[in-house]
């Protein structure tokens, strides 16, 4: 592959301009429409898929048609003091009025069908119940009813227990209320200062309308034409969601970049660097996890399409400006923006920094007390924690079992695992179908805590002991497995290992089979980013082995930066949220890889200093003009994203190199003289 292809096809390009500006249009607007009906292939379900937990979950889901995967909601009364809430009448009635509020198909578990003390709160006058509503599988369509449900569930439990406090809380309901509270004045006057922020810091930047214009139209265009090939990779494979955040924010940081480049070098760095990004992320893509592949299709996605409109929508953009303006050119010896070398060693060692600390980072969803601080399910929250009932509620385990076990022994074996507060074994049709049953297991502790994920490993490892059979578990008049062999029983269910799964096992599922993964794709996306820039700096006239060695690390740094960044702003921040979302990092690091890359290609070709800062000043204003607001995993992203393209820019942005003056040519002695 030769560099000069990008010369040749910007002069195709502008000698076609109309058809050249006509298919791209066409792109923006069939595209928008296509990718806007495409959305659906995606994987909404947020998981990681293929670890054990979400093949318990999965199989939860499919025999029981809820719970698994989504947390339950927790119903919550106080009757006044006084009362007995151990009373078969106050326990009976809270329990009844709970299943009939929660509706047909659902589960629901208290103190009165099981007699667990585990449900009653230290006071002495709460109890609570866990509820599966009967809609709610893992996609945004499920979780929405889930949280529909919530609210029903509220008000028939409030009609029906007039003379107790009612509250329904949980994961999904705090994080609607999150969503529902929406940004305050503040927050919208920070929103409008970035958007308009983003538009000055353009016009300032190149100087123009078409200045302005022209890099959104590219990163707009970029977008759509590559969220399009990823939605058709995803009627064949599993593409996760997340890719819907990564996609625009890398396509506007690349457009502006480019955008900044002059013509001739700028179209030999877009090719060099976006042959060199797509071969680290095809690599990702590569991997058996579908995070992984779902960033690394993503990402190759995004340098396919922007590289195609670095080379044909690029120039015929700039051919159509009635008067072309530059943008801001730096005189011989001077650098953009008067930086030299002490704020590069900052943004670096700041890097380096953030890069240590990301080997302190815990993976899995913000704590409770941290996704909202007001409403309706706060009010729950704080409820039970009042009286003294451990936060770990929000989110049980489910364990199916198979034909031939002992619910009741399962649980008793649960029980006793360190960091359980209660595993109970309901013995309602909704809780033992076709052979198997399913026990709920209530840990004291939060999964993404420390001590949650142990509570989670350790219930594993318990039931893993009967792996290969059910010893230890009691089993019930039925089949056995002996030796790993299974026999089925009459209904044809056929005995197995039995399954922990729940919501806070996917973290766990996460770390084990896409952060377990890291040390291998890591190295390996960055030797194919390596080798491919070897190949291509040398017809490009760009720097040797050192420089392309120079710059993989570096995009590899900028890549684990963030998510060291994110442990400190909020993992150990004023927030507070003791954990990560999981896929954040993966995403923000994929993004950061792809526009360091492109920034030291484009510096390495002779591209203007000032670019990079402002390409990332372009990303981090466009990020935060949209997700600022009280909904905390959307405040993790969009602080990643900024925080990656900022730290990035300051450690790679070094003083132009002054030009030599000019030697004067003598054409004899006495002029030297």
């Amino acid at each position: 592959m030769s560099t000069d292809l990008g010369v040749r096809t910007r002069e195709r390009a502008l000698r076609h301009r109309t058809a050249v500006g006509v298919a791209w249009l066409l792109v923006l607007l069939l595209g928008g429409a296509a990718a806007v009906l495409g959305l659906g292939r995606l994987d909404q379900s947020f998981t990681a898929s293929g670890g054990p937990g979400h093949r318990a979950n999965q199989a939860v889901q499919e025999r029981y048609g809820n719970g698994a995967a989504v947390a339950p909601l927790v119903a919550v009364a106080s009757w006044p003091a006084g009362a007995d809430v151990r009373a078969p009448g106050a326990a009976g009635r809270f329990a009844d009025a709970v299943r009939r509020a929660a509706g047909p198909g659902a589960r629901t578990v208290s103190y009165a069908g099981t007699g667990d003390e585990g449900f009653l709160g230290g006071d002495g006058r709460t109890v609570y119940a866990l509820v599966y509503p009967g809609a709610g599988a893992p996609d945004l369509a499920g979780l929405t009813a889930v949280e529909e449900a919530a609210v029903s569930l509220r008000g028939d439990l409030r009609s029906a227990l007039p003379e107790a406090r009612v509250e329904v809380t949980g994961v999904l309901p705090l994080q609607h209320d999150s969503a529902l509270a929406g940004p305050g004045a503040v927050a919208l006057a920070v929103k409008a200062a970035c958007a308009l922020g983003l538009l000055v810091l353009l016009a300032l930047v190149f100087r123009s309308a078409a200045g302005v214009l022209a890099p959104l139209l590219l990163a707009g265009a970029t977008s759509v034409g590559a969220l399009v090939l990823v939605e058709a990779v995803a009627g064949f494979t599993e593409i996760s969601f997340v890719v819907v955040y990564l996609v625009p924010v890398t396509a506007l940081v690349l457009a502006v970049h480019r955008w900044a480049q002059p013509p001739g070098p700028g179209e030999r760095s877009a090719v060099v660097a976006g042959a060199a990004g797509a071969a680290a992320c095809a690599v990702l893509a590569l991997f058996p996890a579908p995070f992984l592949r779902s960033v690394g299709v993503a990402g190759l996605a995004v340098w396919t399409v922007g590289t195609a409109a670095a080379l044909t929508l690029t120039p015929v953009l700039r051919s159509l400006t009635t008067r072309p303006r530059s943008p801001r050119a730096e005189a011989p010896g001077r650098a953009g923006w008067r930086s030299g070398p002490v704020p590069a060693a900052v943004g670096l060692v700041l890097l380096v920094l953030a890069a240590g600390t990301a080997t302190q980072l815990r993976v899995g969803n913000p704590e409770a007390h941290a996704l909202v601080a007001s409403g309706p399910a706060r009010d729950g929250l704080d409820r039970l924690a009042s009286a003294g009932v451990p936060s770990g509620v929000l989110n049980p385990l489910e364990v199916l079992l198979p034909g031939g076990v002992d619910p009741e022994a399962a649980a008793a074996r649960a029980a006793r695992v360190p960091g359980v507060l209660l595993a109970a074994a309901p013995r309602g049709d909704e809780w033992r179908r076709d052979g198997t049953a399913v026990v709920v297991v209530v840990p004291e502790e939060e999964p993404m805590t420390a001590a949650g994920a142990a509570t989670v490993s350790a219930v594993r490892s318990a039931f893993a002991d009967g792996a290969a059979g059910v010893g230890g578990l009691g089993v019930a008049d039925g089949p056995s497995q002996v030796g790993g062999a299974t026999e089925a029983d009459g209904s044809g269910v056929t005995s197995g290992p039995a399954q922990v799964g729940g919501s806070g096992v996917v973290d766990r599922d996460l770390v084990d089979g896409v952060y377990g993964l890291l040390p291998f794709a890591v190295p390996a996306a960055a030797l194919a980013a390596l080798v491919v820039l070897l190949l291509l700096s040398a017809p490009a006239g760009l720097p040797g082995a050192g420089a392309a060695a120079g710059a993989v690390f570096r995009a590899v740094l900028a890549a684990v930066a963030p998510a060291g960044a994110l442990t400190v702003l909020w993992q150990w921040g004023p927030a507070g949220t003791g954990a990560v979302t999981g896929w954040v990092p993966l995403v923000v690091g994929v993004f950061a890889f792809c526009v360091s890359l492109d920034r030291s290609v484009a510096s390495a070709a002779g591209g203007p200093s000032w670019a990079g800062l402002a390409a990332a000043g372009a990303g981090a204003l466009a990020v935060l003009a949209v997700g600022i607001g009280p909904q905390v995993e959307l405040a993790l992203l969009v602080s990643g994203f900024a925080m990656a393209a900022v730290l990035d820019a300051l450690a790679g942005h070094r003083r132009a190199r002054s030009a030599p003056p000019a030697r004067r040519a003598f054409r004899s002695s006495s002029q030297l003289v």
